[in-house]
């Protein structure tokens, strides 16, 4: 938490005036869990899908809140001063940001969003700042980067949570960042976990099918990304700062959408249109990674990235286009894109001194899923397989399921499909689905795919599948430490499991005592 800060000057960042709040009265911190109270806390009631925070005020009352924050009328007075809000979780985030001082209004704060690729594109764009000597910090899925200090960001997290977002900023402008790139996703927007975080630059990498379980429509997924770009106009101004987007050209599912909310400067970026402010010209893929010439308003520049893929040059690209948007020399890009030579499970590759090449990604959307195998194809030898192995989740869209065995069928050569976070639904059932989307394109079972249910053994099973000059590539856990059975997180890293299976031995999904359990 920053200076001490009185309960008046708090309430001051509220959209509502708050009568009878007692004077000289230090705030001791912000919480919208009764149980994590304490006396001299403020306990902001947020109505949930489970949960209803107003039936707890009584308990963060009793365990010394000195004033309550709340969306609806209570049916009797407290003994502490209650505010009455529209929206609870935008409040949590303010209040935490009050808190820090606001620490985003002193810094130019960059945010990146879309379906896939945030945060190979963050990375991007840290390291060519960093390049720049610009003192930056970042905040992405896999972690947070405050100076030469590095942070685990969580297990299945996506955008933290506002007390650690604020957090986060709040000691990146004591370690003297002037810039924040943070990785930011439509659930975090949507649950206001960015609340009090004003942006001046949002960058765009695609839209594509994914988290209609939560969201419920393309559109409303859609609508929920662009509240990046929409909060521009409302952000604190910064002196000599322009609010600024950018945009993917070649990406149908947003570039028309956010082209259209008004902002100070667009720029443009994609390979595909020639009307971009930055594009990528005579694309090769080697074995070492990418080489093709960046296009833009420094002119041209070679670009060397031991990164592969189509899509990475797409990621570099957007990571080019904001940093031209800050006026970052030509060099530094040139030289932070070199710089990155691989996010944590992100096509990491796993070497245990085998004949062919193992990569583990984090690939768990049907987009990602085809590019990721397109770009495996690439990297395997004459003749050589792309054998994948893959699982879908539980209680998350659906509609993946059956889309992700129809990738398989078109570009993998062996598929095997196995546990991802299954939670409380059939694993067996899920599996279901995605192999007869296999069948439904040409493949056979036992002899071009495979169910395996426990994700060690599916790794092993790759692994004695794969000849000289194949590629095994495991998709859809990436950097993630823990694996969700159940209602429970069981530790679990596909890095790890791929090693063992590359020696010939399993990690097993889930500790004997959980196997029957959970049939796996």
């Amino acid at each position: 938490m920053g200076e001490r800060m009185l309960l008046q000057e708090l309430f001051t960042s509220l959209p509502v005036f708050v009568e009878d709040i007692p004077a000289g009265v230090y705030v001791a911190g912000v919480s919208d869990d009764s149980r994590q109270v304490r006396p001299g806390y403020v306990f902001v009631a947020i109505p949930g899908l489970t949960v209803d925070g107003h039936n707890y005020i009584p308990q963060a009352v009793a365990a010394g809140a000195l004033a309550v924050v709340g969306e609806r009328p209570l049916p009797a007075p407290l003994p502490v001063p209650y505010a009455i809000v529209p929206d609870a979780r935008e409040t949590l985030g303010w209040l935490h940001a009050a808190l820090q001082g606001f620490p985003a209004r002193r810094m130019t704060l960059i945010g990146i969003t879309g379906t896939d690729g945030k945060t190979t594109t963050t990375n991007l764009l840290y390291a060519i700042l960093r390049a720049a000597g610009i003192k930056a910090g970042m905040v992405s899925t896999v972690n947070a980067q405050i100076g030469d200090e590095s942070y685990d960001t969580g297990l299945h997290t996506t955008t933290p949570h506002a007390d650690a977002m604020q957090g986060y900023l709040a000691r990146m402008v004591q370690a003297g960042a002037t810039h924040a790139v943070l990785e930011t996703t439509s659930h975090g927007l949507v649950q206001q976990r960015l609340a009090g975080c004003d942006f001046d630059v949002a960058v765009i990498t695609n839209l594509t099918h994914e988290h209609l379980d939560y969201h419920g429509s393309w559109e409303a997924y859609r609508e929920a990304k662009s509240q990046l770009f929409r909060g521009l106009a409302a952000s604190a101004r910064k002196p000599g700062v322009s609010k600024v987007a950018v945009l993917n050209a070649d990406d149908p599912g947003s570039y028309e959408y956010l082209r259209a909310i008004a902002v100070e400067q667009q720029y443009t970026y994609g390979v595909e249109r020639e009307d971009v402010d930055v594009t990528a010209q005579d694309v090769r893929h080697t074995p070492q990674g990418l080489r093709f010439i960046l296009e833009g308003g420094w002119g041209e520049l070679e670009i060397v990235s031991p990164l592969v893929g189509d899509y990475n040059v797409s990621n570099i690209l957007a990571a080019a286009t904001t940093a031209l948007a800050l006026d970052v020399s030509p060099a530094a890009v040139r030289d932070g894109v070199a710089a990155v030579t691989g996010v944590p499970g992100r096509m990491e590759r796993i070497d245990e001194g085998q004949d062919f090449t193992a990569i583990v990604d984090f690939a768990h959307t049907p987009n990602a899923l085809q590019r990721v195998l397109q770009a495996a194809r690439r990297l395997a030898a004459p003749g050589g397989r792309v054998i994948t192995v893959f699982g879908c989740a539980g209680l998350r869209d659906r509609q993946k399921r059956r889309m992700m065995g129809e990738v398989a069928a078109a570009l993998a050569d062996v598929t095997v499909i196995t546990a991802e976070d299954p939670r409380t639904e059939s694993l067996a059932a899920i599996m279901a689905e995605t192999a007869q989307a296999l069948e439904d394109g040409g493949r056979h079972e036992g002899e071009s795919f495979w169910r395996v249910p426990d994700r060690g053994k599916a790794l092993l099973h790759a692994a004695r599948l794969a000849r000289a000059g194949d590629v095994v590539i495991t998709c859809g856990k990436g950097h993630e430490q823990s694996m969700c059975f159940g209602t429970e997180e069981y530790p679990w890293d596909d890095r790890t499991a791929l090693r063992q299976a590359l020696r010939g031995e399993f990690l097993a999904t889930l500790p004997t005592a959980a196997q029957e359990e959970h049939s796996v």
